[in-house]
């Protein structure tokens, strides 16, 4: 991961940290109102039901709820003053919600809400003996607080049919402030269902869809209409309008680690690529992914389709820590290897092996000028890439790099704590090798090619896959391709590629290096 993609990446968890804490912080105010015992005008079955109702739903979401059931004028209009005060008192970031259920009327295109103890037999009177529901939003506005919500489950039919003044039926659209969601129980100048079933059909659905977990509040509602209108045969619309500025949830989203979405896109990219290469790149660039292990298994899947399909060019993997391009189009580790499905020449293999036994840009670029088009093409350019970016783990011997972490010993045999001294020993082909401690004393480097690896060739490789083995299936080792490979351990660069891992260990490299100072005799 780069230092720029990291540094994104932190500030978008600082910023989700910061903004979660900002979220636990703000303060959830509710006034809730269920008018059904009337006085003077028809009872109402439903109300006290739907107000109790969504308090408690309320309450099990985090609001502080103010309840009023069979209110007076006078109640109702102390409620709604405290109300406005305790938004005031919550800030900015408070979150005000405002619900009625029982009587409302229109008049002169306002909207009234009805007290148990309305008694009234003229028009001209209703301001004095109602709550103007406008009076609700000025409280609101008078916060300024940024998230209000009004919910109106008030649109019975007219209980003032008698006074003349009265002929519009249901309540009249209001203009929503500012960070206001305005929500009716049917569309504006028509009727809803009190309900038959103890709830009415808004409320019961808008207390079901208020427990969606990551729903926004327009989802909400959007959801509400659904129901009803499928509930009531077409005839009750839900409706609502909205100036919000915030997104607003009742639950909030699951929260998510950015920088494990991050890595999650990165690994399924490079998954569903199919391509070998991108898989073992990925592997050496993230080494401490939360998904390496499916990579690593992927990458043996791989490995082990490519030998049912008895694929025998696959380049040396335990010099550079990475596998080479599979030489078979159903890898598709590359287009060139696509189109070399035979498998690459001794002599190419042969280039391929030093290069990625260096690991020096030098080697990689005489086999790319060699075979331009090769089977391990790409891996060339990829490597040459990598190291002169200096981000391979495998860099070139002439370039300034930071120490190598040390690696610990395998468990199957530990390597020597000090160099097997066969610099002045001849060294032959088809004779047994002196190397007193080590799994290769008294065996030939002829013996040695046809024998079984000690270590993976990829590391996380399971043991099915490499376990009993013989070397030669993976590696082509000719005489002729390791001679090429041993000479490279004679150059100034080679200290750091005799140290690293190899399937017989490091005694071997000496062994070859010696073999290839005395011309691989």
């Amino acid at each position: 991961m780069t230092p720029a993609i990291r540094m994104t990446l932190t500030a978008l968890v600082l910023v989700s940290l910061a903004w979660s804490a900002r979220l636990m912080a703000q303060e959830r105010i509710a006034l809730v109102v269920g008018n059904s015992s009337y006085q003077s005008v028809a009872a109402l079955d439903n109300p006290e039901a739907d107000a109790t109702l969504i308090a408690d739903r309320l309450e099990g979401l985090s609001f502080r709820v103010t309840r009023l059931i069979d209110a007076d004028l006078v109640a109702m209009k102390r409620g709604v003053a405290e109300f406005g005060s305790a938004l005031r008192a919550g800030g900015q970031d408070a979150t005000g919600l405002f619900y009625y259920a029982g009587h409302g009327v229109q008049s002169f295109g306002f909207n009234y809400l009805l007290p148990v103890d309305t008694a009234l037999n003229d028009a001209a009177d209703l301001d004095l003996v109602a709550v103007e529901a406008g009076s609700v939003l000025r409280q609101m506005f008078s916060a300024r607080n940024q998230t209000n919500i009004v919910i109106l489950d008030a649109c019975r039919d007219n209980p003032f049919e008698a006074i003349p003044e009265f002929n519009d039926n249901g309540l009249a659209e209001m203009k929503a402030p500012t960070g206001t969601f305005l929500a009716y129980a049917t569309a504006p100048g028509n009727v809803a269902l009190d309900g038959e079933t103890g709830n009415s059909p808004f409320t019961r659905a808008l207390a079901e869809e208020m427990l969606v977990q990551g729903a926004p509040l327009e989802q909400v509602f959007r959801n509400v209409r659904v129901r009803v209108l499928d509930e009531t045969g077409g005839m009750q619309t839900p409706w609502d309008t909205s100036s919000l500025v915030q997104q607003f949830y009742f639950v909030e989203p699951e929260k998510v680690d950015p920088e494990l979405v991050a890595a999650r896109q990165m690994w399924e990219a490079t998954r569903d690529s199919g391509d070998m290469i991108q898989i073992m790149l990925y592997l050496r660039l993230h080494p401490d992914s939360p998904f390496e292990g499916e990579a690593r298994e992927l990458l043996a899947q791989m490995v082990a389709d490519i030998g049912k399909e008895g694929g025998d060019g696959d380049a040396s993997a335990s010099d550079s820590g990475i596998a080479a391009a599979p030489t078979t189009a159903s890898g598709q580790a590359a287009s060139s290897a696509a189109r070399n499905t035979a498998g690459p020449a001794e002599s190419e293999q042969a280039l391929m092996d030093a290069a990625q036994a260096s690991g020096a840009i030098p080697d990689y670029e005489r086999y790319l000028e060699a075979y331009p088009d090769g089977v391990f093409a790409e891996l060339a350019r990829i490597e040459v890439e990598a190291l002169r970016a200096n981000q391979s783990t495998d860099p070139d011997g002439g370039a300034p790099t930071p120490a190598p972490e040390p690696e610990p010993a395998p468990a199957a045999t530990p390597e020597p704590t000090a160099p097997v001294a066969l610099a002045s020993v001849a060294i032959s082909y088809q004779l047994p090798v002196s190397a007193p401690g080590t799994e290769i004393d008294g065996r030939s480097i002829e013996e040695l090619a046809r024998g079984s690896p000690l270590f993976p060739p990829i590391e996380g490789l399971p043991e099915d896959y490499w376990k009993n083995q013989q070397c030669s299936n993976c590696h082509q080792w000719t005489r002729d391709a390791l001679c090429t490979q041993a000479k490279t351990y004679l150059g100034e660069n080679a200290s750091r590629s005799l140290e690293k891992q190899h399937p017989y260990g490091g005694p071997f490299k000496q062994v070859l290096r010696a073999w290839a100072g005395g011309d691989c005799s």
